[in-house]
């Protein structure tokens, strides 16, 4: 069975065998997950209320053809679109930096490898082994978090795309 503690101990383990980059990499990976939580609570929860409140606002109007109401519409619709894609820089930025922080994290664990080639004068398998490992920790680590928020960023970008149009077509002239 999986238990806090036991996940905490799988933490532990990857940061101590990667590096303190793996520390930066379980992070960015805490935040991603928390912004999809929220958007994802937002989509099913908030977005639908949002809506109802701006069709309804618009319904409220005599007026849908001059060139005051349409604006009016345009601004109703980047309103909701605005709050739909409010965390999306933010997550498009996670997504590729944690990649590249595994990367970094790669070139300080062989970086570690050259530096005890260096001090002892030759190339030791142990030593070589240890700072490959902790090399591929890091890769790994960040390619995880990285292809774990891919298909998130992407449906909610395609989910508030969808959204909007949908909107556009309730507040009709």
């Amino acid at each position: 069975m999986f238990d806090n503690n036991g996940f905490y101990h799988a933490v532990s383990y990857l940061i101590n065998q990667g590096g303190p980059f793996v520390g930066l990499i379980f992070y960015s990976g805490v935040l991603m997950w928390a912004i999809i939580l929220e958007r994802y609570l937002f989509f099913f929860s908030v977005l639908p209320k949002l809506n109802r409140k701006l069709t309804d606002q618009w319904n409220a109007r005599k007026d849908h053809t001059s060139w005051c109401a349409r604006q009016i519409r345009q601004m109703l619709i980047s309103k909701a679109n605005a709050a739909m894609t409010s965390s999306f820089p933010m997550m498009q930025v996670l997504v590729p930096l944690s990649p590249l922080l595994g990367l970094v994290g790669t070139v300080s664990g062989m970086l570690e490898v050259f530096d005890s080639m260096t001090l002892r004068g030759s190339a030791d398998a142990r030593t070589m082994a240890s700072g490959v490992s902790h090399a591929m920790v890091c890769t790994m680590t960040g390619l995880a978090v990285s292809i774990s928020g891919l298909y998130p960023v992407h449906y909610f970008r395609t989910r508030a795309r969808r959204e909007t149009e949908l909107l556009s077509d309730k507040l009709s002239f």
